[in-house]
């Protein structure tokens, strides 16, 4: 028997099933990733992620995950489909994602608590739709942003 353990905005739940055969996939593959940039101006911060499907079947919904290496500030204004998960940490719906096609840019503009000099962000697929991923190496992500103004790709 195999569990997993499905996280949703705090929320958790374990779903318990059994395993099929050997080798058989738990859902259609698909291949996620996600560029985009982050811009640090005090404690301001714009964020902006692309997200990706380069298949070989759609995604009917994802969601990235993005984690500041520092808190953000208590109070913040979220576009919606974002939402906070933690003290440094927000997920973003990016909607059904075709393969081979790009799903639209998500813009997050975030206030960081206190006054860093610099913070890490790691960009990670929080869900995938159910799919099997078997190229995690571009959908995990990790930028060092500091206080400057220029951008920073990842």
């Amino acid at each position: 028997m195999r569990a997993w353990v499905l996280g949703v905005c705090g929320a958790v739940m374990v779903v318990a099933g059994v395993a099929g055969p050997a080798g058989a996939a738990a859902g259609p593959e698909a291949d996620l990733s996600f560029h985009g940039s982050a811009v640090m101006n005090g404690d301001q911060v714009e964020v902006r992620v692309s997200p990706h499907n380069d298949g070989p079947a759609a995604v009917p919904g994802a969601s990235v995950q993005l984690r500041w290496s520092v808190p953000l500030a208590d109070r913040q204004l979220l576009p919606a489909g974002c939402a906070r998960t933690d003290e440094r940490t927000l997920v973003c719906d990016t909607g059904a994602l075709d393969e081979d096609g790009t799903g639209e840019e998500i813009a997050v503009a975030v206030r960081l608590a206190g006054a860093p000099s610099e913070f890490t962000l790691e960009v990670d697929t929080a869900w995938n739709g159910g799919a099997v991923d078997r190229d995690r190496s571009n959908d995990r992500l990790k930028v060092l942003v500091l206080d400057t103004g220029d951008a920073y790709a990842f």
